[in-house]
């Protein structure tokens, strides 16, 4: 090891990520910069793979069964750097708080998980994979890809994502689904000639809110939600009536909903409202679908859909993990409860079966907006933390 694994020399490496746009696609100067200091700190069997996933190794002092640290390369848009407090592309520290793009979603989280699992050396009983993937904005296709290839076989994953220091056990899926209304355009001065397809519109809206009112619920996860966040209108001329419109559906479902079930459920939705829909209209139902390129020059063709998860509250592994971290308190484990938003969990737990859990400081509601920041006191306690869990995660593997 050349760079001790100290958390000041984790919090440098942080600023140093964040000063580093990476929206999803474009993580390549990050990816590089980690590779480094994946070196710098006496990880083994470093690699990025074929969609530019890092993944490194701390070997283990025995052979009890390896965990893997995960949190994501790629960031959301900044938007307008005007509403930004602190620009959010300098990495500032100011008043107790480390601010910008990716401070706690999720470029300081994995500055801490990969400094936790150098500071691990020697120490664990098993191998400490650290795996920081791409496109997890995007649905995870970095995940997904890590799964199926089966270069990592890990016996727990812990997700980097925001828990404000709490164990988080899962979440609701999310699909983003595409209603799409067909008609006949047509010039605006003649109205008569064209089938104008935003004249279906308020009613898609009604059933959408009729479906809102009737989702299914968990008693740990909550219920779902499905709203309308978009409306894209083509042709888009202001003098044209469309003859397509597409109404874009956030969808937040349990972990038993698959995509096949979601499509349906509103295409017999919305039969049962039009019934016969009036001539020279149709309507399509389908997944969202997006044109995902690599930085390794890679292009999938996907639809977005996270799946969600569960873990039960009383598996030992979870059991372990609160009980290793405990509180910023000092009294009692850790509260355990799932997150709001989508992680990769859904891949490794959700579809591939691994026991997931989620770590890591940061507040969710500071997520994807312009007063993104982390404290730096929950980061510092979280990183001393980090290596009591993995410890105390192979003991029960073990």
């Amino acid at each position: 090891m050349i760079r001790p694994a100290t958390f000041e020399n984790a919090l440098a490496f942080a600023q140093d990520l964040i000063r580093i746009p990476s929206p999803s696609g474009h993580e390549g100067e990050v990816a590089e910069r980690l590779r480094s200091e994946m070196e710098l700190l006496g990880f083994s069997d470093i690699r990025v793979d074929e969609v530019g996933n890092v993944v490194g190794v701390v070997p283990g002092t025995g052979t009890a069964p390896p965990v893997l640290l995960n949190s994501h390369l790629d960031v959301v848009a900044e938007g307008d750097h005007e509403e930004w407090a602190h620009p959010p592309f300098a990495a500032e520290v100011v008043d107790g708080f480390l601010h910008g793009r990716g401070a706690m979603d999720i470029k300081g989280p994995l500055a801490i998980q990969t400094y936790a699992a150098a500071a691990l050396a020697g120490r664990a009983p098993g191998d400490v994979i650290v795996a920081h993937t791409v496109f997890e904005e995007r649905g995870g296709l970095g995940m997904k890809h890590l799964m199926e290839s089966g270069s990592v076989t890990p016996g727990a994953v812990v997700i980097g994502e925001a828990t404000h220091g709490d164990i988080c056990i899962g979440h609701r899926g999310r699909g983003e689904i595409e209603v799409v209304i067909r008609g006949l355009a047509g010039h605006a001065s003649a109205p008569g000639r064209a089938r104008n397809a935003l004249d279906l519109v308020p009613v898609v809206l009604d059933v959408v809110a009729d479906l809102a009112g009737s989702q299914a619920e968990d008693p740990v996860l909550g219920a779902s939600t499905i709203v309308a966040t978009g409306v894209d209108v083509l042709p888009e001329s202001r003098n044209v009536i469309p003859d397509r419109v597409t109404v874009v559906l956030d969808w937040r479902v349990l972990p038993d909903m698959d995509t096949d079930a979601m499509t349906q459920s509103i295409r017999e939705a919305m039969n049962a409202r039009f019934g016969t829909l009036p001539e020279g209209f149709a309507i399509d139902v389908s997944m969202a679908m997006e044109s995902q390129g690599t930085y390794t020059g890679l292009t999938h063709e996907r639809s977005l859909f996270t799946p969600g998860f569960l873990m039960d509250p009383a598996d030992s592994l979870v059991q372990a993990a609160a009980l290793a971290v405990g509180r910023p308190s000092g009294q009692g484990p850790a509260h355990v409860r799932p997150w709001t938003f989508a992680t990769d969990g859904g891949w490794t737990q959700g579809v591939f079966g691994i026991p997931t859990i989620g770590f890591a400081p940061g507040e969710e509601r500071y997520a994807h907006t312009n007063r993104e920041r982390l404290e730096l006191d929950e980061a510092r306690w979280s990183f001393e933390r980090y290596p009591d869990l993995v410890l105390g995660l192979q003991q029960v593997l073990a």
